[in-house]
Parts: C-alpha cells; sequence; structure tokens
C-alpha cells in the first residue's frame, strides 16, 4: 500500500485548503481573505472559496473511516467537525461570514460547487448538519434559483443547486435538472467531449464543469427519472473516454497542456480523472495505479513552485506559482481553489487498487521513455 503517496496528497490538499476553512470557522474568512487580486470580485470571493474547496474535500470527509489508519481518522474527524461549522457560518443570516447567494450571477456556480460537495458526502455533510443548518442551506439554494443561467455549462449549476435541495430532503425543480440534461446531450461533438454551448472550447471545461456534474447528476435521478436512467450509460461511457484523454495529456514530468479558460483553476483540470478513479470508472487498460501516479506527478509538480502561496498560505493566481497574467477578469483567489477536485481519490479505502497498486508509469512517462501503449481510438 502506497501510504506515503496517499499522506502526501492528504498533505497538499489540507494545506492548500486549511486557510479558508480555519478562517470560515472562526468568523472571520471576510476579513481576513485576501481581496485586493480583482477587488470588483470580493462580493464572490468567500463562497467562491468555501464552495470550491469542498468539492474536493467531500469524499475523502465521507470515506469509511475504519479503513483508515488511526492519524488519517483523528484528522477526518477534525475536518467532518470543522466542514459542519463552516457551512453553518456561511449560511446562516446572523453570521459575520455569511455569504452572497444570490447577489449578481457568480453566485449561481458556486453554490452549485457547495451543493456538488453535498453529493458527494451525504452522510458526512447533509446527514450531520443540525435542524437549523439545514434549512440555512435549503434557504440558500433556493435563493440562487433566483439566477438566469448562460446558454453554457452553467446549465450544470441550476441542475447542481436542484440535486443539492434533492439530497437534503427538499422538493426540487425537476425541469431545471432535465433541461440541463437534454441540452448537452445534442451538445456531445463525439469523441467524449462536448460543446460548451453549440460551439466546441479547446479548454478543461469538461473537466471542471461539464462532465463531473453530468455523471453525478445522472447517478442521483436516474431512480428517480426514467429517462435519467436511459441516460446514464451513455453519460458515463462518454466520461470515460474524456477520462483516457485526459490521462494522456499528463506529460512524462507531471506537466500538462496548458490552453484554455481558467487555467489558473491548475489540476483541478483533472477533476473527471480523478473522479473516474474514485467511481470505478476507468476505461479498460487504464491502471488505477498508473492514474494516481500520473496526477501524483502533476500534483508534486505544481506544489513545488515556491510562490504558489503567499506569507499566509493563500493560493496566488498562475499554473506554477504566481503567474497573475493567467487570471482572467473573472478569477479572484478564491476561484483558485477548484484546483481541489483533483483529490477526489482520497475518498477511496487505502486497500483500493488506487492506492494500492505498485507504483507504474503512466501514458505519456511510458512512450516518452521508449515504452509500449496501446494505440489510442476515437470513441463514438
Amino acid at each position: 500500500m502506497n501510504t506515503n503517496t496517499r499522506k502526501e496528497w492528504l498533505n497538499a490538499l489540507l494545506k492548500i485548503e486549511t486557510p479558508v476553512l480555519n478562517a470560515l470557522e472562526a468568523g472571520e474568512l471576510k476579513a481576513t481573505m485576501p481581496l485586493s487580486f480583482h477587488q470588483e470580485r470580493a462580493d464572490y470571493a468567500p463562497l467562491e472559496a468555501f464552495g470550491r474547496s469542498l468539492l474536493g474535500l467531500a469524499p475523502w470527509l465521507e470515506a469509511d473511516s475504519a479503513a483508515l489508519e488511526a492519524d488519517e481518522r483523528a484528522l477526518q474527524m477534525q475536518y467532518r467537525k470543522k466542514a459542519i461549522r463552516c457551512i453553518e457560518m456561511a449560511t446562516d443570516p446572523r453570521s459575520p461570514d455569511y455569504m452572497n447567494f444570490h447577489r449578481g450571477s457568480q453566485p449561481l456556480v458556486d453554490t452549485a460547487f457547495l451543493a456538488h460537495a453535498v453529493l458527494r458526502a451525504p452522510r458526512a455533510l447533509a446527514d450531520a448538519l443540525s435542524p437549523e443548518a439545514r434549512r440555512h442551506l435549503a434557504d440558500a439554494f433556493r435563493s440562487s434559483r433566483s439566477i438566469v443561467p448562460g446558454n453554457n455549462n452553467w446549465l450544470f449549476f441550476s441542475a447542481m443547486v436542484e440535486a443539492g435541495l434533492f439530497v437534503l430532503g427538499e422538493p426540487y425543480d425537476r425541469v431545471r435538472v432535465l433541461y440541463a440534461l437534454r441540452t448537452f446531450r445534442e451538445w456531445y461533438m463525439g469523441d467524449g467531449v462536448y460543446g460548451d454551448g453549440p460551439m466546441m472550447h479547446f479548454d478543461y471545461y469538461n473537466s471542471f464543469v461539464i462532465q463531473p456534474m453530468y455523471v453525478d447528476l445522472v447517478e442521483i435521478f436516474s431512480g428517480e427519472i426514467e429517462e435519467i436512467e436511459k441516460l446514464r450509460p451513455q453519460v458515463t461511457a462518454r466520461a470515460s473516454r474524456y477520462a483516457s484523454i485526459l490521462e494522456r495529456l499528463i506529460g512524462p514530468e507531471g506537466s500538462y497542456p496548458v490552453m484554455g479558460r481558467s487555467i489558473c483553476y491548475r489540476f483541478g483540470a483533472f477533476q473527471l480523472l480523478s473522479q473516474s478513479a474514485l467511481q470505478h470508472r476507468l476505461e479498460p487498460g487504464l491502471s488505477p495505479a498508473a492514474v494516481r501516479c500520473a496526477l501524483s506527478a502533476v500534483i508534486s509538480r505544481v506544489m513545488s513552485a515556491p510562490d504558489l502561496f503567499d506569507e499566509n498560505g493563500w493560493l496566488l493566481p498562475g499554473v506554477y506559482g504566481h503567474q497573475p497574467e493567467l487570471a482572467e477578469a473573472y478569477i479572484n483567489i478564491g476561484s483558485l481553489y477548484l484546483c481541489s477536485a483533483v483529490f477526489l481519490p482520497l475518498g477511496l479505502a487505502p486497500a483500493d487498487e488506487f492506492w494500492s497498486g505498485p507504483e507504474e508509469d503512466w501514458s505519456g512517462r511510458k512512450v516518452w521513455s521508449g515504452g509500449h501503449i496501446a494505440i489510442d481510438h476515437a470513441a463514438d
């Protein structure tokens, strides 16, 4: 079992997220979070930082405690309590860190990321909330409905908010869910890739948003709506194909192509590959251990930058260290925490093949060291 690798992943995740969670737990996130970078986005930054942090942390919070070593189990218990307190602080109108869930357009995005976290940890998050906190969270989700999504990946944000309400046992709007799923079915481009709208964008949004949400939405609603149950095999097969494409984008030394929008989300670009490993949906021939090694190389490469964090431990914009010129106008410090999505396989038990398999080169490393890989083929 690769206990050292797992510890390295967990240490990296907690190093990234602890400043956000500690500040919010204490009711001091708005007071202490750096907001000088794209300051006009300050009203959105706290929810961005929190929703995106919890998105990646949730599977680890949900993991079976009995399968963990004592030190990790103690950390998990600590962060479960911290996460619940953070939800309370973020959604209680009396809190100094009560967040903006409905003013402007951006809150729909990060309300959805928070809802996705609840989907990924229904026991550790939703079921652990007090009745009052559960009510506040549901009210926050509902308030975001006033925001009209764009005709692009934002359709999934509206749908995911409804899924969050469903997990909380609240009434939900199935039309918002079905509209997103049906629309993206029509925007399929082939070979595991969806357009972000009717046109394809050469970026990582199939992994940042589109396919992780598509897969989890069809999973949670397949037992509720027959149309979604019929759609599930197609959606999951396409996601597995795109996960294979992501694996082949990882270079021998852990680098990857810097292309498209929101590249400052760093290794969050590999969310779908991580989710496919978490859900045991990697294509045949793609070894979980090789995926672990590939993602470990990416994590190590990104985390090795000397100026990844500021002096107080907050993320700085860039890909390898501080490169603010790579951040679009809609990105602030809170936005960067979508990088947490690479850590989803921490939700797997240490004995799972992903963690227990022997070290293995991934496709990019194999072929560029003279090794042998299978011919790649497009999928329908």
